[in-house]
């Protein structure tokens, strides 16, 4: 017993798998069938990203107008620009799809021209009633309609901006979805099986061309689409990656076991997404693509080092055993800072991103232990590698091209550092060119049919995007009071004026089209009453929305009257200009609304959105300088030496500061999906710094801590390998440019060019630095080794391992 002790810890744990071999698989599949099990667990999610915490303000007042008026999201908005929407077959068939919405239980109310009301004035009970506009007999004249749309855009300018654009001729319907259904599974019910078939088939009746938004049906095809597009991201990775593997190994055997190790790996992901309760997301979606592209390299490493080992001596049970022993601290290291590099979007403070770190960082880790143990068990049963299988080692353009680097490192390292030097000044100045986007509908799929709706509705009615200003007045039925009316409409006068912002809506509207109405509904007094007129016209309103269900406006003040809404859209292009826009309101409402009468908050989904991209980016930037960090202690731990620490850091940080001064030349803004880039990549790229630097620091302790010779060893053994994960890792990250998505594209793009710098800065600049600082790393005090007798495998022992 006390002979397993001596041995060091990787000889114990490769002496432990391959005499386990059958208990070790019989664990696997166990663990595989249990997370298998969780499944059922899985599923979509059902809201938006929110970006902030809970706690931040811009939360808690978008919180506290929801809690007043309920989820703003619900309104779907059908429209046409066409006036053969006025003819009599295509009004009938627009009249029935508006009433098999409408009679839909998902449906809370449908404003829409073939049912729509008009106030009236009633002087027997002083009040105003809701009367049919269209008269329905009627409708099959066609003269009839051209009568009625010619009062719609003429006579009724309350209804202007929310269901006719008077300049284009166009029309929309205002569907307005039941609150409580808006983030659960019945959306995507009614959204997919009712409305879009009640759609389709309405523009198969009469040729009319419909356009459909609003952010229920975006979020519902968004979210589709994602579901999509996970099946194609694993088949393209396990095509992309297979196909490299087969080509640098030749081995189908070993393409086969490292396919079946991701395959086991990508069962684990969805296995722990269920596990932990976490919701597929258009982030947590990628995770079992990413297991496929990060465990290949790591299946890669292990084989490579096996094939060199058998190389070298050809005794099969002993290259298996050095497989682990040599390699198993370096595997593990490169495997645990691509986990910290996941693990650091736990510290944003942001659930979507804490879920996708965790899960991440997890799965990597079981990925790990999958391939320490699965790969020397699977070569343990079959036969030695050929010789075909090994001539990768020698393959003339690889060596043509690491003597090329190799000779640069030797002879010219002057010259990398200034070409080192000139890439960072070139990035720097690309860096300042940066910008931020606050957009929500620029990372969607531009090539979808609702894309194109979503210009549309841009286009003709100024955006889909809400931003709501919510006016607390401090007192029950405040909002009614004249003077707050005017109030409320010299703000919606500056909202108006601002290009970016549609026309508001609020229950100023309401009151001045009740003005209109008691005038018999003259379009020239749709204004607010006079101090005179308030009292009849005010008490009037009043009367009309007592328990009405049909009231129009009955979003837009509270039960109490004390809270009032103003509604605007915003054309999502305007999102980087959000802050001068909110700074603009914000200035107007401060001087109409006293802070002692009156609270006034500006929120909104598209304010929220902005908010949310400002602060990830902070929160990113942090988590990437704890990455930084928790590199650098896992460097200090290995070598004791903090000038070890700047030469693991530098290579890394080159190549994401070159990605960063890219996308200021190409114009790719920091948005949700860029930010995520650097903490991604640079947990990949350090793999190849801590392999070199593990290898290296073996290297050291057989050539007697001479540091020239142990790098060009290093070199000679690592560098291969390096080459090969980041070739693969490369391509694996470019399977994401297959999506829609354009933050999906942007992240496989991004992520493979900074790995491709990361490659060369890797196999270049970093064997450079420590060639060029080796005087003081030649200190062999610097590296405080542990005591631990390392004993090879007896003659007896190898001769057991063959007979099993």
């Amino acid at each position: 017993m006390m002979k397993w002790f001596s041995l060091g810890f990787w000889e114990l744990i490769a002496r432990i798998v391959l005499r386990n071999r059958i208990l070790m698989l019989s664990i696997i599949v166990a663990i595989t069938a249990l997370l298998a099990m969780q499944w059922k667990n899985i599923h979509f999610t059902f809201t938006e990203a929110n970006l902030l915490p809970d706690d931040n303000i811009v939360n808690i007042q978008y919180n506290a107008f929801l809690n007043k008026f309920g989820e703003e999201g619900n309104l779907v908005i059908i429209g046409v620009k066409d006036n053969a929407i006025f003819t009599p077959k295509a009004y009938a068939s627009w009249s029935k799809l508006m009433n098999t919405l409408k009679e839909d239980k998902a449906v809370d109310l449908v404003i829409s021209l073939n049912d729509l009301k008009k106030l009236q004035k009633n002087d027997s009970l002083a009040t105003f009633e809701l009367v049919p506009f269209v008269d329905q007999s009627k409708t099959v004249d066609q003269a009839y309609l051209q009568k009625i749309r010619k009062e719609l855009f003429n006579d009724l300018p309350f209804y202007e901006g929310l269901l006719f654009n008077k300049r284009s001729g166009s029309i929309r319907s205002a569907v307005y979805m039941d609150k409580k259904i808006v983030n659960t599974a019945a959306r995507k019910d009614f959204i997919l099986d009712k409305l879009v078939p009640a759609v389709e088939t309405f523009e198969k009746e009469t040729g009319i061309d419909l356009r459909v938004s609003g952010m229920p049906y975006i979020r519902t095809l968004n979210a589709k689409t994602i579901t999509d597009e996970i099946s194609i991201f694993i088949g393209a990775s396990l095509l992309v990656t297979s196909l490299l593997f087969f080509f640098f190994f030749r081995s189908f055997r070993a393409t086969l076991i490292s396919m079946i190790i991701v395959i086991i790996g990508v069962m684990w992901s969805f296995g722990f997404l269920g596990l932990l309760n976490y919701e597929i997301t258009v982030l947590t979606a990628l995770v079992p693509s990413l297991i496929i592209v990060i465990g290949i390299p790591n299946c890669i490493f292990l084989t490579n080092k096996y094939h060199q080992e058998y190389k070298v001596h050809r005794n099969k049970a002993k290259a298996l055993q050095r497989v682990t022993t040599k390699v198993g601290m370096a595997t593990l290291m490169t495997n645990l800072t691509t986990a910290i590099g996941f693990a650091t979007f736990v510290a944003s403070n942001n659930q979507l991103l804490l879920e996708f770190g965790v899960v991440t960082s997890i799965n990597i880790m079981a990925l790990f232990f999958l391939c320490i143990i699965v790969i020397p068990i699977f070569h343990s049963y079959i036969p030695p590698p050929k010789d075909r299988h090994i001539e990768h080692l020698d393959r003339n353009y690889v060596k043509v091209f690491m003597d090329w680097i190799l000779r640069n490192v030797k002879y010219n390292r002057f010259s990398i550092y200034v070409v080192a030097i000139l890439l960072l000044v070139v990035s720097i100045v690309g860096i300042y060119k940066m910008r931020i986007s606050g957009s929500l509908i620029e990372d969607m799929p531009k090539k979808e049919a609702f894309f194109e709706d979503i210009v549309f509705f841009e286009k003709e009615f100024d955006g889909v995007m809400p931003l709501e200003i919510m006016i607390d007045t401090k007192r029950k039925k405040g909002v009614m009071k004249l003077s707050t009316l005017r109030r409320m409409e010299e703000l919606e006068e500056t909202i108006d004026e601002i290009p970016e912002l549609s026309k508001p809506i609020s229950i100023v509207n309401l009151v001045k089209y009740s003005k209109q109405a008691y005038y018999n509904g003259n379009p020239d007094y749709y204004e607010l009453p006079t101090s005179q007129e308030q009292s009849f016209i005010l008490s009037y309103a009043k009367n009309a929305t007592k328990n009405s269900k049909d009231n129009l406006m009955k979003s837009y003040v509270d039960s109490t009257g004390q809270f009032a809404r103003i509604t605007t859209f915003m054309r999502d292009e305007n999102g980087d200009n959000i802050a001068k826009i909110e700074a603009e309101i914000r200035k107007k409402a401060d001087k109409l609304f006293p802070p002692s009468q009156y609270n006034v908050s500006i929120t909104g989904k598209a304010l929220v959105f902005q908010k949310g991209t400002g602060y990830l980016l902070d929160n990113l930037l942090s988590s990437l300088v704890f990455a930084f960090f928790l590199t650098s202690l896992l460097v200090a731990f290995m070598f004791r030496s903090f000038k070890m620490v700047l030469v693991s850091i530098i290579p890394n940080l080159l190549p994401l500061l070159l990605t960063a001064g890219i996308m200021g030349y190409l114009d790719i803004p920091l948005k949700p999906s860029t930010i995520l880039v650097f903490g991604i990549a640079f947990g990949l790229s350090v793999d190849d710094t801590i392999r070199f630097l593990a290898q290296y620091r073996e290297e050291l302790k057989k050539n007697n801590w001479k540091i020239r010779k142990s790098v060009y060893a290093t070199f000679t053994d690592a560098g291969l390998s390096m080459f090969y994960t980041s070739i693969v890792l490369f391509f694996g990250f470019s399977v994401f440019m297959l999506s829609s998505f354009g933050g999906t594209i942007a992240l496989g793009g991004l992520i493979s060019l900074t790995l491709l710098f990361g490659m060369l800065s890797n196999l270049m600049l970093l064997p450079a630095l420590v060639l060029t600082l080796n005087k003081t790393l030649a200190n062999e005090q610097e590296f405080i080794e542990p005591k631990i007798d390392i004993i090879e495998p007896s003659d007896a022992e190898i001769d057991a391992l063959k007979k099993e």
